[in-house]
């Protein structure tokens, strides 16, 4: 099993031409006592729309590691795979996000069940959590319950790493497991039973990504309630300490929150929960490079700004087709969307301010701005001329790329959590 470090950090590259200028956050974050490790990401949904491969987010990073010379640990995560995916990604990635959310709810067998609850009588009755101040009171049925929702997804969990392990021919990568993209958050005595069943289907998971209350739509912050939030982001935390040491899964879990770009009214209260704990995170931004790419482009000004405006027409019309697929993870309100004609006598600034996320600008325009995170199909579509554009004005998108992850993620969420403690200590 590879380690995993304490605190990694998810970084999208959708075009393969950002890594330099997100690897410069990590090296000042670095210079600044905050010892983060970067995990470029990209789904396979993502690679198809694009039409790349691995091998190039691949050789992009290594690139950058190498230019740049970055001293650390980086990985590279085939993120949201499943047993029809995994193969294309077996020789470039040493970071498996296994996406297991289309088994939840799948009811197994009903002896797969009775025999579960029989193995873990632990599960039943009042379960005292270290560091949750009220013990869990689970029933049988509760467990039943949760076994029928939870145990396909564990038992395929552990088809889609053993496919890696024998496809890599050893265990020198990290799993991930991925049951965000579903529509029913996980209960911290949820997260325990699916992490008893993981632990039961042989999966050394290192970093768990459980569907937390509230809305985490691509590009915006967090909507919910925050104390509600707290709460659970903390007993999970305990939760996961608990499981490490009951079901001997691997010291290294911790807790990973997905779509976590842009979410900064939970930057603090995940802060203060790592502090308090001494727990390790991951956390992933996706399209929020992208965005800052766009942004780039724009402050360009002249055929950088007319290429954002056209992508922004573009998406426009093409909304309905764009929006579908991340219908669970978007809300734009039309009415809110300028129109091209208004989008297209913007000056640079009117375009960027619009776009770049900063809940204190009047001009932020949060619907817009969900709109282009999922119109990176229409780059895509554009091909070189795209490609070019970001070639031509890399000084600009790249101040942008590593000014959005230095400052509006990386500083807030892991200020003041240095030197780190030891890991999970109530």
């Amino acid at each position: 099993m590879k380690p995993c470090p304490k605190f990694t950090f998810g970084v999208g590259d959708r075009f393969a031409h950002g890594a330099h200028a997100q690897l410069r956050a990590f090296l000042s974050a670095r210079k600044e006592g905050i010892d983060l490790t970067p995990v470029w990401n990209k789904s396979n949904r993502e690679h198809e729309i694009i039409g790349s491969e691995p091998q190039q987010t691949r050789d992009a990073a290594d690139r950058a590691v190498a230019d740049l010379a970055w001293p650390g640990d980086y990985f590279l995560d085939a993120d949201h795979i499943n047993l029809d995916t995994v193969d294309r990604y077996l020789a470039p990635c040493d970071f498996f996000t296994l996406d297991v959310a289309d088994d939840i709810g799948e009811p197994p067998d009903p002896d797969e069940i009775a025999a579960f609850v029989k193995q873990h009588p632990e599960l039943t009755g009042a379960v005292a959590i270290e560091g949750i101040a009220e013990p869990f009171e689970i029933s049988r049925e509760d467990v039943e319950q949760c076994a029928t929702l939870f145990l396909r997804a564990a038992r395929k969990a552990g088809m889609i790493y053993r496919r890696i392990l024998e496809g890599r021919g050893a265990d020198d990568f990290v799993t991930e497991v991925s049951m965000d993209e579903t529509g029913a958050p996980q209960t911290p005595p949820e997260l325990l039973v699916i992490l008893a069943a993981l632990a039961d289907h042989g999966v050394p998971l290192q970093t768990i990504a459980p569907k937390f209350t509230g809305r985490f739509n691509k590009g915006v912050d967090y909507a919910g309630d925050l104390a509600q939030f707290e709460r659970e982001f903390n007993d999970d935390l305990a939760v996961i300490a608990h499981a490490v040491k009951t079901y001997g899964l691997p010291a290294t879990l911790k807790l990973s929150v997905h779509s976590g770009s842009d979410k900064f009214s939970l930057y603090e209260p995940i802060n203060r929960a790592l502090a308090r704990t001494g727990a390790g995170l991951h956390l992933t931004t996706a399209g929020t490079n992208w965005l800052e790419e766009l942004i780039g482009l724009a402050e360009a000004g002249r055929d950088g700004l007319a290429l954002a405006k056209d992508i922004y027409a573009r998406a426009f019309v093409k909304r309905r087709d764009l929006c579908a697929p991340y219908a669970a993870v978007i809300d734009i309100d039309e009415d809110r969307l300028p129109s091209p004609a208004a989008v297209n006598a913007w000056s640079a600034d009117q375009f960027a301010s619009a776009l770049r996320h900063d809940p204190a600008n009047p001009a932020c325009n949060p619907h817009l701005r969900q709109l282009l995170h999922v119109g990176f199909k229409i780059a895509a579509q554009l091909g070189d001329t795209y490609l070019e554009a970001l070639r031509t004005h890399r000084e600009p998108i790249a101040r942008n790329v590593t000014t959005n992850l230095l400052d509006r993620h990386i500083r807030p969420l892991f200020a003041d959590l240095r030197p780190a403690p030891p890991a999970f200590q109530p």
